[in-house]
């Protein structure tokens, strides 16, 4: 193992092309995540309602097994089970056309989108960061943030199954020599990420009585208060808000949707956040060179 840590140092190259490979398997996964883990939480607060709510009601046969394993993946039109052959990240798609090989019902782009962006994203912090601590640490990151926005753009939902362990490894990882905050900073960082959008949620459902963002976009922030410190906080926001408006205006007017229809704020924090990651630090020193300070 060590032999391969010292490669990955020797050649930057050779630990970008096995990341960005790897990244293909595990965006294949991430495809599963951010259909199923919905469905999983979905069936989780039923079996809640009915133990709680309905304890004296006709007891209901259990549902077959679902989760990230059972059952295999099928083509949602005919439900034939996929085969290792057809479900290789992005090549399959390719050979296949883009069909189901049984039925030749069309198979959406987003799934080798997915995987394809994973690769890239990830190969991206490989390239800039290089064999570490923290590019592993930042590689699975920005794993999580993928699924967590696509989850978003589906169901408006960022579930605490994937937000809460980011936080927590974002705030062990300022224990380690190579953390960007120490432990003090990084509380305060979570602390003070949680606690901007925590106000500005309130202050908006005061004036409004409507609620402008989710509990989720709280503990998003969150994570990165955690691993970059409050100072990336500022930056991030900016940047999140800046890009969400102008794509949420665009989007609106192509769909023709009114200006009321709620539009997911997470995937602007992810990729803001992910930027803040990498280039934080460059970008608020050249404001501050162009500023004079």
């Amino acid at each position: 193992m060590q032999a391969l840590f010292d490669a990955f140092s020797a050649y930057p190259a050779l630990f970008i092309a096995t990341v960005a490979l790897l990244s293909l398997i595990v965006g294949s996964f991430l495809n599963v995540l951010i259909y199923r883990l919905p469905i999983m939480m979905e069936r989780e607060w039923q079996q809640e309602y009915q133990a709680y709510f309905a304890a004296d009601s006709a007891t209901v046969a259990p549902a077959a097994p679902f989760n990230l394993a059972v059952p295999r993946s099928r083509c949602p039109a005919c439900q034939t089970p996929i085969r290792a052959r057809d479900n290789i990240p992005v090549l399959s798609w390719l050979l296949l056309g883009g069909k189901c090989r049984q039925c030749q019902t069309a198979i959406s782009p987003r799934y080798p989108a997915v995987e394809a962006l994973t690769a890239l994203l990830s190969g991206v912090v490989a390239w800039q960061l290089g064999f570490g601590l923290p590019a592993l640490l930042f590689i699975f990151i920005t794993w999580l943030l993928i699924a967590l926005t696509f989850i978003d753009i589906d169901k408006m939902l960022l579930p605490d199954q994937l937000t809460l362990p980011l936080l927590w490894l974002a705030l062990l990882f300022s224990l380690t020599d190579s953390a960007l905050v120490n432990p003090a900073q990084a509380i305060v960082g979570a602390a003070c990420g949680y606690l901007s959008l925590w106000s500005v949620y309130w202050l908006f459902k005061l004036l409004t009585g409507k609620e402008g963002m989710g509990y989720g976009d709280f503990k998003l922030l969150a994570v990165f208060g955690a691993l970059l410190g409050w100072q990336q906080l500022p930056l991030i926001i900016l940047l999140s808000s800046v890009v969400g408006a102008v794509i949420g205006i665009i989007l609106l007017s192509i769909q023709g949707k009114d200006k009321a229809t709620p539009i997911p704020f997470g995937p602007y924090i992810a990729a803001a956040g992910w930027i803040a990651m990498l280039w934080g630090e460059q970008m608020t020193n050249a404001y501050l060179r162009y500023l004079g300070l």
